[in-house]
């Protein structure tokens, strides 16, 4: 038999008007007279037992031809099996988790219908074998989707960047357009969102007396696959799709292993957004969403202003305007304490070592911006007369010195460019 894709299309046909691959094979192996009608042996000759032997294993060797290729083409059409421990169930069409009006409010919030694993991908433009393939799990791998690399952090140490390879980051892109970007997000959220960037992030703490600065650790690992999944339900999608999409927008984080001259991808636990994948901001910030609720409503009540860009929560209390603040008013620490509260209920963690306060007579940066005095956020002094002096080096054919390249000088102007766009035109010209 062959194995086109046509001839497996027919195949599966055959298969669902069977009602079963069982079924169907039964039905093809009478058709083509190889079914042998069981008989007791008792009574049987010699040469009457051996002929019907024979067609016992006649039969069963069809019998493997036929499922082998009925099961293959069952697969072209259905999910099957997405790794151990990955709860699937082909024939489920409704889960108890499910929202009882997913589909409306999947409609809500203007989502692509998709009720079934085909539609997913066909809107991916994907066959079912292949979005098995990029949303299958193995604790222990020879290759995945996923390339890693380094980039070194502030305090010196290196941030694990894993970049998904073309297929699945199209993919990735594709969930991000048409359904994470269109969910719910918080009105103090200003990172990966369109319209905001550090600089209106900065923009919000002008002009305070006093500002906290507060970092959620682990942020990516934290949000792990059951949270995304519970996204993707929450929207307004079914057991089946959420399940499909939260495996495509997390991984496990792994350790690369050689043993025998073979590369390992080894977890080390559940999986979770990874960082470099284009899903993970906008999905921590549809995650984050009752958290940043919750905190923004503390903020207020305590007189203090309250933003949030990826992982870095930032706290402001204005200036005085005509009412004298208190000691106990200006006092950050019940805002501290009751910050960390809402963030291990929301099931994160304050980062012990990088909670800072800056008063009105230190340096108060915000994203990288200085946001002291009423003013616009402008770049740091230091990082303009780095700049200047770089690009007048080159000028005069003075090499850069070893940690600076043309790449790093194009994204200090890009810097530059948030909060000063003519200033970045015109450096930008002149590195030109």
């Amino acid at each position: 038999m062959t194995e086109r894709t046509t001839d497996l299309a027919t195949i599966f046909r055959g298969i669902e008007q069977a009602g079963t691959i069982d079924a169907y094979v039964d039905g093809q192996l009478r058709e083509r007279g190889f079914l042998v009608e069981r008989r007791a042996t008792d009574d049987m000759s010699q040469r009457e037992l051996a002929r019907y032997k024979k067609e016992l294993k006649q039969e069963a060797a069809e019998k493997r031809k036929l499922r082998a290729v009925a099961w293959k083409a069952y697969k072209t059409q259905n999910i099957v099996f997405l790794g151990e421990g990955v709860f699937w169930n082909d024939a489920l069409d409704w889960d108890k988790w499910d929202l009882e009006n997913a589909e409306a409010r999947a409609a809500e919030n203007e989502l692509p219908p998709l009720d079934k694993p085909q539609q997913l991908a066909e809107a991916l433009q994907l066959t079912i074998s292949q979005l098995r393939w990029l949303a299958y799990h193995r604790d222990v791998a020879t290759s995945i989707h996923y390339r890693r690399f380094t980039i070194p952090k502030r305090d010196g140490s290196e941030r694990a960047i894993w970049s998904p390879r073309p297929t699945l980051k199209a993919a990735q892109r594709w969930v991000l357009r048409n359904i994470v970007e269109r969910l719910t997000v918080h009105g103090a959220t200003h990172g990966f969102l369109a319209g905001r960037s550090i600089a209106s992030n900065a923009a919000a703490h002008t002009d305070s007396q006093m500002i906290v600065k507060m970092d959620l650790k682990d942020f990516f690992p934290t949000v792990t696959y059951p949270r995304v999944r519970g996204i993707f339900r929450h929207a307004g999608y079914r057991e089946q799709i959420a399940t499909l999409l939260a495996l495509l927008c997390t991984e496990a984080p792994r350790e690369i292993v050689e043993e025998d001259g073979q590369t390992l991808y080894v977890s080390l636990g559940p999986r979770c957004l990874p960082q470099g994948a284009p899903t993970s901001p906008a999905l921590t910030n549809v995650i984050c969403v009752k958290m940043d609720r919750r905190i923004s409503g503390l903020a207020q009540k305590l007189g203090w202003r309250y933003t949030r860009y990826a992982d870095d929560m930032t706290f402001s209390l204005p200036s005085n305007t005509g009412k004298a603040k208190t000691k106990q008013d200006a006092n950050p620490a019940p805002l501290i304490g009751w910050v960390k509260r809402i963030v291990a209920d929301e099931g994160f963690r304050v980062h012990p070592d990088k909670t800072r306060v800056i008063r009105k007579g230190g340096r108060q940066a915000v994203t990288g911006l200085i946001v002291n005095g009423t003013g616009a956020p402008r770049v740091p002094r230091k990082t303009r007369r780095m700049l200047r002096a770089a690009m007048h080096n080159l000028s005069k054919g003075i090499p850069l010195r070893d940690d600076e390249t043309l790449a790093t000088l194009q994204g200090y102007i890009a810097f530059i460019a948030q909060t000063d766009p003519e200033q970045a035109q015109r450096l930008k010209e002149q590195l030109a």
